[in-house]
């Protein structure tokens, strides 16, 4: 049986502002109201980051609204939630994040079965001339599927 999973959000930015090296999965330390705001898509990854304290990571800004019924148990909505991980795993990160100077971007969160899972990304930061060839590459690739588009029509 295939691991069922349903993506909740996704942090379309990053892939614009870095290029992505290596995904990883990881669980994310939720309170109840909390996954049941998650649930009904509200959450917004958009300037999120993932940083490395004491051999524990944790993911930053990561917007999670309140839950309308969720009364005195809705938590703060930009705290610090902490990242589930092996510890090799965030060692192994830690290392290449402090060496290469790479950044941990979280970039999609998603239910797996019934696990609220966040997807982080090791990702290098790009330059404003590659921001450009990125977009001008979609561009074009936008023109051809266009033109094909058309030209099936009228076949």
């Amino acid at each position: 049986m295939s691991d069922m999973i349903k993506k909740i959000a996704e942090n379309r930015a990053a892939r614009h502002e870095y290029y992505v090296l290596e995904a990883y999965e990881a669980g994310v330390e939720l309170f109840g109201t909390e996954v049941k705001s998650i649930r009904n898509g509200g959450v917004n990854l958009k300037d999120s980051w993932a940083v490395i304290e004491k051999g524990e990571m944790f993911a930053r800004h990561i917007h999670v609204s309140p839950y309308e019924k969720g009364n005195i148990f809705n938590r703060d909505p930009m705290r610090d939630r902490k990242l589930l991980m092996h510890k090799r795993e965030i060692m192994k990160l830690y290392d290449k994040v402090k060496k290469e100077g790479l950044t941990l971007v979280p970039l999609s969160i998603y239910l797996k079965k019934s696990r609220v899972k966040l997807s982080i990304g090791l990702c290098k930061g790009k330059k404003l001339h590659d921001k450009r060839e990125s977009m001008a590459e979609r561009d074009v690739k936008r023109q051809l599927d266009r033109a094909m588009k058309s030209k099936r029509n009228f076949e």
